[in-house]
């Protein structure tokens, strides 16, 4: 099914506003999901995949892994932000409360809702003082307030509490869930974090056998030329 086939199915059984919004949060939020997943894969599995990552190229993968952990930040607070702020609509968990008709259900919502603002409490703080805009205090190190504390551990239920939210709702009209975790269960997929550890390997294990092989008197000239990437 394509997504907007999934979106039509949605609205059909939800209604225009409520299906629209939550068909493009679960988008939002299988995306959210495969990120956090390249994360998990490269950072947060083996420490032999941080060592392989770092003998490599240890500047690029600083920077990707600071740019990875604050990207998935960020979209989680602003998936958490309130429904309408300066005079806009924002696409929310939020939005689902107001657009819910039913009371029954929308006492759901509000409580799965309620809980991932909690959970994602880490996200915003982040956002607001680090990310989306640098606290002075914070940034020369004279005192204030100190971040709320943020770990993988606290990134996953984070994530867990938002797909539940969608999941009160998926279940009511279409008597299903989504798996959200496969992502991480079964590492970012094909052509991911898992690729790129596997070519890395392979092409450092080939640059120590060239460095033996010249130590040893064989050398091919081919061998430290460099290829026009």
């Amino acid at each position: 099914m394509t997504a907007e086939e999934a979106r039509l199915r949605n609205v059909d059984v939800m209604g225009e506003e409520l299906g629209s919004i939550y068909s493009q949060l679960w988008q939002e939020l299988a995306w959210l999901y495969r990120a956090w997943a390249e994360y998990v894969t490269l950072f947060g599995t083996k420490e032999s995949r941080v060592v392989l990552l770092n003998e490599a190229a240890p500047a690029l993968t600083r920077l990707m892994q600071d740019t990875l952990w604050e990207s998935v930040i960020l979209h989680i607070a602003r998936l958490t932000d309130p429904a309408k702020s300066m005079g806009k609509t924002n696409l929310s968990i939020r939005a689902l409360e107001e657009a819910t008709r039913d009371d029954v259900l929308k006492a759901s919502v509000s409580g799965a809702v309620a809980d991932a603002l909690e959970a994602s409490d880490f996200c915003r703080d982040w956002r607001n003082r680090r990310l989306a805009h640098r606290d002075l205090d914070l940034a020369l190190k004279r005192g204030g307030e100190p971040l709320k504390s943020a770990s993988r551990l606290q990134m996953h239920t984070a994530l867990g509490s938002l797909s539940r939210v969608l999941n009160v709702l998926s279940l009511h009209y279409l008597d299903s869930t989504t798996f959200f975790d496969g992502a991480l269960r079964f590492g970012g997929g094909s052509g991911g974090g898992m690729s790129l550890l596997y070519f890395l390997d392979s092409g450092l294990r080939a640059e120590e056998i060239r460095r033996e092989q010249r130590k040893s008197g064989v050398f091919d000239s081919n061998d430290s030329r460099s290829r026009d990437l």
